[in-house]
């Protein structure tokens, strides 16, 4: 397993967490199971917002012993009355159900304590100004939540609790879909959202994704946007590579579903290679080094997707960026201009001039 840390708290997260949404539908024995296997593959970020409330024992018995080492994120508006999920802006209705999750849980705290599904701006302002999130941050200064956040569609919604200053983890949906459809899928353009990403990672806010598989319809040529299919490596790389994301979070109905996931643990380069997102991206993307490092390998040594990562952040204000940038033992300017990378870029990006504009921006900040 590979691990990111937290950058407000440092907390090293898996970066592949578990969703709960779909593990219903297997027995008690089988979920049980399934998260114990998860645990013992290194995986320690787990997702609490079930599809029901039956998983929740069987988390409990897979949880005992290691609480501790797991970190846990829940959600403050999704309830559970009579076992079925609901979703409610009701706040004593949430704090009962937080308790209860808690007890079934058989623990006294959250580590990621986050408002629940939360798209609209009037939903927003309830939230922010109706009593929730006081309630939270009262609950964060007890010790019983460790960080706040918030799960979201919405980059202007992300951005509305990043003013606060409080926020450690967002929950965002991303995946090529979401990110490059003209709106019948994601909120917000493909600029919108990838500026969100780098304003994420220069607050220090990391990212969990959420829909990494856009609820399996990426997985089937019949059923993608794009009539063409990708795999779940393909977009679990492919969300990992967004500036800010730490940790995806698909959902599994069993093993099988799990041993699926970790599967890109073990694969290549070129199983991981999702450039052909390149067919179905919008006419604004060309030219725009989406970080895939399909140019790779670089005659050079140069890893062209990071460097081009640490440029965009830099350039939107994340000073840590820069100095990532200085650490590296090769930098843009020990490009070859040889056409290489060039060549083979599915987005035709120009990276010989680039490589030139990056190396002057980062001199000059010397």
């Amino acid at each position: 397993m590979q691990y990111r840390a937290l950058p407000h708290g440092g907390e090293k997260i898996s970066v592949i967490g578990l969703g709960m949404g779909s593990i219903h539908a297997g027995s008690e024995e089988e979920i049980e199971r399934t998260v114990d296997r998860a645990i013992e593959a290194g995986i320690n970020y787990f997702d609490m917002a079930a599809s029901e409330g039956k998983p929740y024992p069987c988390y409990a018995r897979a949880f005992a012993g290691r609480r501790e080492k797991l970190l846990l994120q829940m959600h403050f508006g999704a309830v559970y009355e009579g076992g079925r999920y609901g979703w409610t802006r009701e706040q004593s209705k949430i704090e009962e159900s937080f308790r209860e999750q808690l007890r079934l849980l058989g623990t006294d705290y959250t580590d990621m304590g986050f408002v629940h599904c939360i798209d609209e701006e009037d939903d927003c302002d309830q939230v922010l100004s109706g009593g929730l999130w006081d309630y939270m941050k009262a609950l964060k200064a007890a010790g019983v939540i460790r960080h706040l956040g918030l799960s979201s569609h919405n980059p202007e919604i992300v951005r509305r609790f990043l003013e606060t200053g409080l926020v450690d983890m967002v929950m965002f949906s991303i995946n090529p879909a979401y990110d490059y459809s003209t709106g019948t899928y994601g909120i917000g353009s493909a600029e919108n959202r990838s500026r969100l990403y780098r304003e994420c990672e220069r607050e220090g806010v990391g990212i969990s994704v959420m829909k990494p598989f856009g609820g399996g319809q990426l997985l089937g040529e019949r059923t993608s946007p794009f009539r063409r299919a990708l795999s779940k490596t393909q977009c679990i790389q492919y969300a990992l590579d967004r500036p800010g994301v730490l940790t995806v979070l698909p959902g599994v109905r069993g093993e099988e579903d799990l041993q699926a996931v970790l599967a890109y643990l073990d694969a290549g380069a070129q199983e991981r290679d999702y450039s052909a997102i390149s067919a179905f991206a919008p006419p604004n993307a060309e030219g725009v080094c989406v970080y895939c490092n399909h140019c790779q390998p670089c005659p050079a040594g140069l890893d062209v997707g990071l460097i081009n990562k640490y440029y965009d952040l830099a350039r939107a204000g994340d000073v840590l960026a820069a100095g990532h940038y200085q650490k590296l033992s090769l930098k843009a300017d020990a490009c070859l201009r040889c056409g290489h990378c060039e060549a083979r870029c599915p987005f035709h990006v120009k990276q010989e001039s680039r490589m030139e504009e990056i190396a002057a921006y980062f001199q000059g900040q010397l």
